[in-house]
């Protein structure tokens, strides 16, 4: 499990994925959506959706974070914070979720948004019974 976040460093994580929102490239949908993670050795990583004319070929933000991270050679993701420009929160999709789960299992979750809702979980409350690493051996 995830240690908690202090309040400051959980401010600073949500504040991250909310600047990272303005990077996004949303031309298509303008839904832009902002991602933060803090990885296992503590440095914080952020990405932006980027979508692409070929609908398919679009990337959430936070895949493109945990692909960030990874390429700066993080293997661990303790905790995610997604900011939407909605009035209430949004969780990850799917396909992000499953990719979480390759390097944060039990990853803390935060949703945060332009209303005042916010939702506050675990990657694995939100992927039950995921497919992972262990599920190869």
């Amino acid at each position: 499990m995830p240690s908690s976040l202090s309040p400051t460093a959980r401010r600073r994580l949500e504040a991250a994925a909310k600047t990272a929102s303005r990077h996004a490239y949303a031309p298509y949908s303008r839904f832009r959506v902002g991602a933060a993670v803090r990885a296992g050795s503590g440095k914080v990583y952020s990405g932006c959706n980027v979508e692409n004319a070929s609908y398919g070929l679009c990337n959430c933000a936070e895949r493109t974070l945990v692909f960030t991270a990874l390429a700066a050679g993080e293997t661990e993701i303790t905790h995610v914070a997604v900011y939407t420009p909605t009035p209430t929160a949004t969780t990850p999709c799917g396909a992000c979720r499953q990719v979480i789960n390759e390097f944060g299992p039990y990853a803390s979750v935060i949703c945060v948004c332009d209303g005042s809702e916010r939702i506050e979980t675990t990657l694995d409350a939100l992927l039950p019974g995921a497919f992972g690493p262990g599920n190869l051996l």
